[in-house]
């Protein structure tokens, strides 16, 4: 039997994909199953659980959900084989909540939570799903090649076109987002050549 926090967190999913850039982003699983995940954490999620500054009204029940499903989470480590430095490594926070590395199982989508803290700059990367965020709390600085940046904030939402890059900076607050992908579900974010930025 699954943990109940894992349910509470599946009940605030299945409502935030009532959202129309959501629901038409990609069609939620009725009945998703259930696999086993092993618990692993990371520095990031310990700052995540103490974080006070994930402000927000609307989502407040989904912010809850996920910081109570955080000490039952296998947190990933994307990036950690990659030159990015233990600063950016020890502070940016995400796990799987439905998808593949996921307490539920989905072969058509993955969705995860992503946290960083105030005043980091997740740089320019791209990989070829496609990729919607709801921002759940707080604010960041998102940035897509070619376009102008723009904060967003608690109900805001931003697509990701394949492979095109994008990058995000928090500033003076931290940043909650719920991010789904569809497509190419199977590889991983890569940081952006130089050159495919001019």
């Amino acid at each position: 039997m699954i943990d109940q926090r894992w349910e509470r967190l599946l009940t605030e999913m299945r409502a935030a994909h009532e959202i129309p850039a959501l629901s038409s982003f990609c069609d939620f699983p009725t009945s998703p199953e259930t696999q086993k995940i092993d618990a692993y954490g990371i520095p990031a999620a310990a700052l995540f659980q103490s974080d006070t500054g994930l402000l927000t009204e609307r989502f407040a029940g989904f912010r809850d959900a996920l910081l109570d499903a955080a000490p039952l989470a296998h947190w990933r480590e994307t990036y950690k084989d990659t030159d990015i430095g233990t600063d950016f490594l020890d502070k940016f926070g995400c796990y799987e909540v439905l998808g593949r590395d996921a307490p539920f199982a989905s072969n058509s989508m993955r969705s995860f939570m992503l946290y960083q803290p105030a005043g980091l700059h997740y740089p320019w990367h791209h990989h070829p799903a496609e990729e919607l965020y709801l921002i759940l709390a707080g604010e960041a600085e998102f940035a897509i090649h070619g376009q102008p940046s723009n904060t967003l904030c608690p109900g805001d939402t931003v697509f990701h076109e394949s492979n095109v890059p994008h990058a995000m900076t928090t500033h003076d607050h931290p940043i909650l987002a719920y991010v789904l992908w569809r497509g190419d579900l199977g590889t991983k974010p890569i940081w952006t050549p130089e050159d495919m930025l001019h």
